[in-house]
């Protein structure tokens, strides 16, 4: 098995070093979708409540910890496409 995977490598280089910018760039783009789509469900969730009370009551916002829970997963995910794009880019290199 091991031997296999050894000519696998020396025989295309460029399509494993392809195969493992696609194992960072799925998961990262996952994160920041799922990120968008709970950022939005929250926000519309407090707009239905904000709604429901008078006009002159300021607006809820989401609490702190979950603006930076959202912040990290959205630099976390974008780091991970940045590293995708960039052993992307080294497997042209090769």
């Amino acid at each position: 098995m091991s031997l296999h995977l050894m000519t696998l490598f020396t025989a295309h280089p460029a399509k494993l070093i392809n195969l493992l910018a696609l194992l960072f760039a799925c998961p990262g783009g996952w994160l920041l979708h799922a990120t968008r789509r709970r950022e939005q469900r929250a926000m519309a969730s407090l707009e239905a409540q904000s709604q429901s009370r008078r006009i002159d009551e300021p607006m809820l916002f989401l609490d702190g910890a979950t603006v930076r829970m959202n912040r990290f997963f959205y630099s976390f995910g974008f780091a991970c496409l940045g590293l995708a794009l960039l052993v992307s880019w080294i497997s042209t290199r090769v």
